[in-house]
């Protein structure tokens, strides 16, 4: 029981030092050819359809993997609207940044999901860091290359951010105004959370954690041992006995469902030093694109969009779509709920890009 205990207040905090290890309990092998895992993947390209083009470029000397998706009978002599999608914390391009970027791209956007610099198939060390500052550049990135891909109307680029992704996005996207419309899903504030606590459950702990991060920014200095917070695998009997849907689905999700070596919820104890002293929602009267943040009237992180939405101020046609009976998670896979925000999604590109 102790140690079950442990695990859930390890899976709910955001200070933890030591990487918790447990049996695996992922199962299968990746078969898709381009390890997409998510339901209705491309398993081919296949000619007058959406297709995915796996690229690679460099951002800040660190060599960045993203997959494109072009829509159906895609001509590069044509022009075609652009979004790029941000993925969320501990996810990658091959899951729920890739399903959407798919379905949009269904409906006739050229569309990149990108992984972030030191995460999944990108580079980068240390592996796992997760700090604001790099995770809103790979958004600036996303910009620089599919800009400038073929076929692309630079003039009509949108942005969809997922979870951490979209609290990084609406960051991003108050200086970036290469982003005419800008979009949430499931919004986490990663700065807040990881300060207070889920549901500012540590908030008491603040100062104890900066100190064992300060202590991780300095063993590393040190050539030691790089420290990692999160949870590296997990039986089925602790992922069920976790309160918050988050976390029970979040690792039903990703260590279950939709597993895959490149995606980890680890990051390195020193990002704290930045993640703790930031805030996505800070200078929000800076966003003046068409802003749309759609979140699930049962997500247990709705309280984050709640708080962002009154923020932006400046923001054109802003609007909050709630997706009736869905969870954070269940909204990065469930067809019913997916469809929602995809429909959502198209309806306000059509009328702002």
């Amino acid at each position: 029981m102790k140690k079950i205990t442990s695990i859930i207040a390890m899976a709910i905090s955001v200070g933890a030092t030591d990487v918790v290890c447990a049996q695996s309990g992922q199962k299968g092998k990746q078969q898709n050819p381009y390890m997409l895992v998510y339901e209705g993947a491309i398993t081919k390209n296949e000619k007058g359809k959406v297709n995915v083009h796996p690229v690679k470029y460099k951002l800040n000397g660190i060599e960045i993997a993203a997959n494109v998706y072009t829509p159906a009978n895609y001509d590069a002599s044509k022009k075609y609207p652009a979004v790029a999608v941000a993925h969320p914390n501990g996810g990658i391009k091959e899951q729920t940044a890739g399903l959407y970027a798919q379905q949009l791209a269904e409906a006739g956007y050229i569309t990149i999901a990108a992984d972030a610099a030191y995460q999944g198939a990108s580079g980068g060390e240390p592996r796992h860091t997760d700090k604001p500052a790099s995770r809103m550049e790979d958004i600036h990135g996303m910009a620089d290359f599919i800009t400038r891909y073929p076929g692309v109307d630079a003039s009509r680029l949108g942005v969809l951010g997922i979870c951490g992704g979209g609290g990084y996005t609406l960051k991003a996207v108050q200086s970036d105004k290469r982003f005419r419309a800008v979009a949430t899903l499931s919004m986490f504030n990663s700065g807040e959370v990881r300060r207070n606590g889920f549901q500012n459950s540590q908030v008491a702990t603040i100062q104890e954690r900066l100190l064992k991060a300060s202590h991780a920014r300095a063993a590393e200095a040190a050539g030691k041992k790089i420290t990692y917070a999160g949870v590296a695998s997990i039986t089925d009997e602790e992922i069920a006995k976790i309160p918050t849907d988050l976390y029970r689905e979040g690792y039903e999700y990703y260590y279950r469902t939709h597993a895959h070596p490149n995606s980890t919820f680890l990051y390195t104890t020193s990002s704290l030093l930045d993640l703790m002293t930031w805030d996505a929602t800070s200078n929000m009267d800076l966003i003046e694109q068409p802003l749309l943040m759609i979140v699930g009237s049962k997500a247990d992180t709705k309280y984050m969009t709640d708080e962002a939405f009154p923020k932006a101020t400046k923001a054109k046609n802003k609007e909050l779509f709630v997706i009736e009976g869905a969870t954070h998670i269940q909204s990065y896979w469930k067809p019913q709920y997916v469809s929602q925000a995809v429909n959502k999604l198209t309806e306000f590109y059509q009328a702002n890009l």
